[in-house]
């Protein structure tokens, strides 16, 4: 497959998937194609523009919205977090991870920022789901697939985290998901302002992303792509359509994946980290030291190695993984992002100025990146090696592409 388009139209089509969009960047040089349909019923074709619910890579996001209040010396890494989430003053943890939730006993130290940032509060998913600890996070706080209209409203919600034990001690382990939504509301807390508001102003406008939120207004609801999850049959069966959760503002605007974005706005977030955190006029977003923290690994590799169902080997650094060895063709060390489980993938490569993204409409089925997303990574691992560095603009069809 000699061309981005020609990955993605492999597998739209042979289905079920109905359409993909793709971004590969290196330097000056980017390649985008837009592959298929906006819906199974192929209603219109999917395009550059389209928006798509990118659930898990929101977490990078939300962890430089941190990082933000940390460079304006608001909080600091090291910051005991139950000065702002009072909930989380005296948390209190199972005994053993197997243990039930009522046999519990005191944390061994206070949670800080840097604990929620790299995911090691002690609140998560561990590979196994059915441990009662975690049972709880699914039940009482809908962590698991992204459904915003059912969510708690923050304060709400940390009430019931707080009734909720820790699954392990504070630094002791690596546990997924969270830890994001946790760091949503400090965000909040810390800067006085919503979510939404606060990640708008200072990231969000500087960065031209007009797309990103936490729902799609009515006169961009066209161009949100219906949601599906594969059936037993082969087949897809609608999640959510353009005018279902993402539809009206959430009453918790989830950083763990609760976001609605384009490839171009993504994009605009991984060239702004690339540079150091400057954006493109010039504004600096990010102090340097903020990205290099972000996207820089924080896991022993204890921790990697019992977090692999997740990580596969790979790292994590604040609110994505990094890639710590050449366990893949595409791995490269330093390589941030994150994959998200309704079908979209986000990696830059700080060493090589790369930046490989794709956003589908298909829900994954478990932890594992399926097979497209794998393609996409490893055609991005030699994307404009000894190529130029020149571009146009095209349009894309729906079963057409577009380089840019």
């Amino acid at each position: 497959m000699s061309s981005l388009h020609d990955i993605l139209d492999a597998h739209v089509s042979k289905g079920p998937l109905p359409g993909a969009v793709g971004l590969v960047a290196r330097g000056d040089r980017v390649e985008v194609s837009a592959v298929g349909s906006v819906d199974v019923e192929g209603s219109a074709p999917i395009a550059r523009d389209s928006i798509f619910r990118i659930a898990s890579i929101s977490k990078p996001i939300t962890a430089a919205a941190a990082m933000l209040l940390v460079d304006d010396g608001a909080m600091a890494l090291d910051d005991p977090v139950a000065r702002w989430l009072p909930e989380l003053a005296a948390p209190m943890v199972v005994r053993t991870p197997e243990s039930p939730v009522d046999d519990v006993v005191p944390a061994a130290r206070p949670i800080t920022v840097f604990d929620l940032l790299t995911f090691q509060a002690g609140y998560g998913f561990p590979a196994d789901f059915s441990l009662p600890a975690v049972a709880l996070l699914f039940a009482e706080l809908m962590q698991g697939p992204p459904e915003p209209q059912q969510v708690l409203a923050p304060d709400a919600w940390m009430a019931a985290l707080a009734r909720i034990p820790m699954l392990r001690q504070p630094g002791e382990a690596w546990l997924y998901n969270t830890c994001s939504d946790i760091l949503s509301v400090l965000v909040a807390r810390v800067s006085g302002r919503p979510l939404p508001a606060f990640m708008a102003e200072r990231l969000f406008e500087p960065l031209g992303m007009a797309d990103t939120g936490f729902h799609v207004p009515a006169s961009e609801r066209g161009r949100l792509v219906s949601y599906y999850q594969p059936d037993p049959s082969g087949g897809l069966t609608l999640l959510d359509p353009p005018d279902g959760q993402w539809g009206k503002p959430p009453a918790f605007p989830s950083g763990a994946g609760g976001m609605v974005s384009t490839v171009d706005d993504w994009y605009a977030f991984a060239r702004m980290l690339l540079a150091g955190g400057t954006a493109p006029d010039g504004r600096r977003l990010l102090s340097a030291a903020s990205v290099r923290a972000m996207t820089t690994d924080r896991l022993t590799r204890a921790q990697r190695e019992a977090s692999d169902l997740f990580l596969e080997g790979q790292g994590w650094g604040f609110g994505g993984s990094v890639d710590v060895e050449a366990v893949d063709p595409w791995s490269v060390p330093g390589r941030y992002g994150w994959v998200g489980g309704t079908g979209t993938t986000a990696y830059l490569t700080p060493s090589t100025g790369t930046v490989a993204l794709m956003f589908s409409q298909q829900a994954m089925t478990g932890p594992v990146a399926p097979q497209l997303m794998r393609d996409v990574w490893q055609y991005a691992a030699t994307f404009g090696e000894g190529g130029d560095s020149e571009g146009g603009d095209g349009g894309g069809g729906a079963a057409g592409g577009q380089d840019a």
